[in-house]
Formats: structure tokens, sequence, C-alpha cells
């Protein structure tokens, strides 16, 4: 990794109930569990000691709360387009929910009804990137799971629909995206690094 390179760091949000029951959490603005706060402050221990030039966060609880007990909570600034997929009249369902009904439903390829489709989420995630890529250092972001696959996706070029579904992610996990050695191309440099919470 040529560290001269801007870094463009994804965290995602640390564990709620709803993560932990695999239940799809759009815009419900749920607090983190005892075990995510410890979980936050373990993802700030592995964020010690990096700097730098710009750290967002979605306005949603989860991930501000995140975001603060990590340590950047008085430095970072809310970013709407930041927030997590709207799953419309899926939110709070769980994928074999929501298959019973739609036997071949794919998040990442067909959205979601009442909810924003891939297409919606994608504009939304290009104006996030577009704010990245205008920064001179590296970028933190405090997000969701779902989103932060949707950033990975539209950052290295490739479709959503299927290379959505194959990014997994655990909660409090690390990621980070950039370019190759001589910035020709982007490039994914780190996914889900989840060692701090062993």
């Amino acid at each position: 990794m040529n560290e001269s390179l801007p870094l463009f760091y994804i965290a995602r949000h640390s564990e709620t109930a709803w993560s932990l029951d695999g239940r799809h959490t759009g815009l419900t603005d749920l607090p983190l569990t005892d075990h995510g706060e410890q979980n936050a402050r373990k993802l700030g221990a592995r964020l010690q000691g990096m700097s730098f030039a710009k750290v967002f966060t979605s306005p949603l609880q989860r991930a501000k709360r995140t975001c603060e007990l990590a340590g950047f909570g008085n430095v970072a600034t809310i970013d709407n387009d930041l927030v997590e997929w709207d799953y419309g009249e899926y939110e709070g369902k769980r994928s074999p929910e929501i298959r019973a009904n739609w036997p071949d439903w794919e998040l990442f390829r067909d959205g979601c009804p009442g909810g924003e489709s891939p297409h919606q989420i994608s504009e939304r995630a290009d104006r996030v990137l577009n704010r990245v890529r205008a920064i001179d250092g590296d970028v933190l972001v405090f997000t969701s799971g779902h989103i932060s696959r949707v950033l990975a996706a539209q950052w290295i070029g490739i479709d959503l629909w299927p290379i959505g579904k194959l990014l997994m992610l655990g909660t409090a996990s690390l990621s980070a995206l950039g370019y190759d050695r001589d910035r020709s191309r982007p490039a994914l440099h780190l996914w889900n690094e989840t060692h701090h919470l062993d």
C-alpha cells in the first residue's frame, strides 16, 4: 500500500438489537447495545494514532454514537447521504420473511417497495464519494452496512448487482478504499477488518 495516496476509511456502526437479530434497519433510529458500545470503543482503539483530514458520520444515532465512542465525535460532520438504505415496506423484517413472499428477492438488484431502488442509493453514494474525492488527505466515515457496500461498489466502478451481496460487513468493522500505486484506478485496500474486536 502506497502511504502517500489518500485512503477513504469506512467504519460500520457497532451492534444494535436489530443488527444482532438480522432485521433490516434502515431509517429506524436504534441505539447501540451495551456490547455494541464496548465494541465501538475497541474500534476507537484500532483507529488510535491515525489522523484524518475530515470525518463524517450518518445522522442516525447508531453511527453517531459509534463515532463518539471511537473518539471522533467532536470533529465529525453530519452527512445525511450516509444514512442506511431506505428499506420501505421491508423495514424491520428479516430476509427469510421477505423471501416467503418474494422468493428470489435480492436487495442489491431489486431494492425495496416503498423505499430506495439500487439506482437511488447509488446516486446518493456518488454524492458522498464526490465530496470525499475533493478532500486532500485521508477521510473516515461512520455509517451502516448496506450503504457501505454501495460506496465500495461505486468507488471501484463495479455494478452493484451482484457484487453488493458478496461484500459482507460485520458491525464495528473497518474498511478502506483507495487507489493502485500510480492512482490510475480505484482499489479496495481493506475490507471488513474486525480483529480489534477479538
